[in-house]
């Protein structure tokens, strides 16, 4: 939770009036290497999610993360886990291993059933767009995939496109935001 992408991606929401609520999976808060078993974490997304329902009752309630944050996120919807949310937002999502193209991680979307955005760069080893975007037509309406071109699966760009970090942040808090504009308004 304390990752520079992740406070400059928490600032930037902010500032565009959305407010969030940052947490660490156990093993991250013991150091340790090797991530919790997915009971351990998709209970923390759980507690997460009901923590900060508690703290803005009032407001509607999305959730997401970066990377297996996301994906343990969208287990836990699958598992009705999340009841109080909304939507679901996805930075970076985790298809596959680096060079190991496969779907296996989400056959579970299919039993999500709330609003899912899937922000992604097209040169994000963890997500081959040939896969990732079948899943998405096929989970069509309740999946929306907005890529990023150029960026990587931080959401990094090389120099050589013109374009900064800090403009694909901007890109990513702009559609954010208008996705759950959207999403509220149903």
């Amino acid at each position: 939770m304390r990752h520079s992408f992740l406070g400059a991606l928490a600032d930037a929401l902010s500032a565009a009036g959305i407010a969030t609520f940052r947490y660490q999976f156990p093993y991250m808060e013991q150091r340790r290497r090797a991530p919790d078993r997915p009971p351990v974490l998709t209970a923390t997304v759980a507690a997460a999610a009901q923590a900060a329902k508690q703290a803005l009752p009032g407001l509607p309630l999305l959730a997401g993360g970066k990377s297996m944050g996301g994906r343990m996120t969208s287990t836990a919807a699958s598992q009705q886990l999340l009841n109080q949310v909304r939507g679901l937002v996805f930075f970076g999502f985790p298809l596959h291993p680096p060079n190991r193209p496969g779907t296996t991680r989400a056959q579970h979307l299919a039993k999500v059933t709330v609003r899912m955005l899937f922000l992604q760069g097209t040169r994000d080893t963890f997500a081959d767009l040939k896969l990732l975007r079948p899943i998405c037509t096929e989970l069509s309406p309740q999946a929306t995939l907005h890529t990023i071109n150029d960026a990587d699966h931080s959401f990094h760009v090389p120099k050589s496109t013109g374009k900064t970090d800090l403009e694909v942040l901007h890109e990513l808090v702009e559609t954010v935001s208008s996705w759950a504009e959207e999403i509220q308004k149903k």
